[in-house]
């Protein structure tokens, strides 16, 4: 039975990070990894699938998408017709409130709402476990977003990838915890991950370091959950943080997804800590500082960030929940 539904997904930021792929063609991921899911940055996408289609058509903010993005998700949607068996296109309509490709994850709620909607108006029914195995294989970072709070992201040993999922560590409501991200540029970014992993990979010297430390990063950071001990989630998101940009800087040629304006607000942070309040930055594969923060420093931190010159905008949030369908679903 085929339906139309829509599902919302947040984003999520990697406190240790996800850098490098095993396997390209299944995403499975060189190293496990631990995120945050964020309350106010989301996606949310619509699918029909109607026979009346000639081919997928996808509408991305408000526009139509370049082709480049409709094949991608027509290849991902082919995974669930194959699955539902049927061939129908499909109508995606989806819209993030943020900035798409620019290093806020965009690709981790786009891939964890369409795993939902796109499953739903198939008629199939997977639980959540199932929809982070699938959304992984539309964007490794989508395996997180499908859960709120606390997420790891397991690295799984076998080869089909089934193991390759992400599970809850704690739920949103945990620790009350905020991160303020600081937009330096609206721009999409010129390597993506995916392209950058790969070229890491391939000339860093340092890769097989990142693989060999990764292990004691995740300990750490599970221990740091469990006792709720800021400082030590700060120290290890930023060493995390750092470790996987100086491995895509030494990359031949090197990667540098930073700014003038990203260091400005990383020196802003440090100085901020030095000053008594804790705060720690983490940063993706892009340009935005995200600045992790307990709730009673908000404010003082947002004031800093906010006269940095270059900062366009300063988003607040808290943790938030994980995917979930919304709106009327019709048969």
């Amino acid at each position: 039975m085929m339906m139309k539904a829509t599902a919302k997904a947040h984003s999520n930021i990697a406190l240790v990070k996800y850098w490098g792929k095993r396997d390209e063609h299944l995403n499975l991921p060189a190293v496990g990894s631990i995120s945050v899911t964020l309350k106010e940055i989301y996606t949310v996408t619509s699918v029909e699938f109607k026979k009346d289609l000639k081919k997928d058509v996808l509408i991305l903010n408000n526009s139509t998408a370049p082709d480049y993005q409709r094949k991608r998700v027509s290849r991902f949607l082919d995974l669930i017709r194959k699955e539902a068996g049927t061939n129908a296109p499909a109508r995606v309509v989806s819209e993030n409130n943020f900035p798409t490709g620019a290093g806020l994850a965009s690709s981790a709620s786009a891939f964890a709402s369409l795993a939902l909607a796109g499953t739903t108006a198939a008629g199939i029914q997977k639980s959540e476990t199932q929809l982070s195995g699938l959304a992984r294989l539309g964007s490794g970072s989508a395996a997180r977003s499908i859960f709120g709070g606390f997420v790891e992201m397991n690295l799984g040993t076998r080869d089909d990838g089934s193991d390759s999922v992400a599970h809850q560590i704690a739920p949103e409501n945990y620790w009350d915890i905020r991160v303020l991200i600081a937009i330096t540029s609206t721009a999409e970014k010129k390597t993506g991950s995916t392209e950058g992993m790969q070229h890491s990979a391939e000339t860093s010297p340092y890769y097989q370091q990142w693989l060999s430390t990764s292990v004691k990063d995740l300990t750490d950071m599970h221990q740091a959950i469990k006792l709720r001990d800021f400082k030590s989630l700060g120290e290890i998101s930023e060493y995390s943080c750092l470790k996987m940009h100086a491995l895509a800087m030494s990359a031949r040629p090197g990667l540098i997804y930073w700014n003038s304006i990203t260091l400005d607000c990383m020196q802003a942070i440090t100085d901020l800590r030095r000053s008594g309040i804790p705060v720690y930055f983490t940063i993706d594969a892009g340009p935005q500082v995200k600045a992790i923060c307990l709730p009673e420093n908000v404010d003082k931190i947002q004031k800093v960030l906010a006269n940095i010159r270059g900062v366009k905008k300063i988003i607040k949030t808290a943790l938030g929940p994980g995917t979930a369908l919304v709106g009327e679903t019709l048969l």
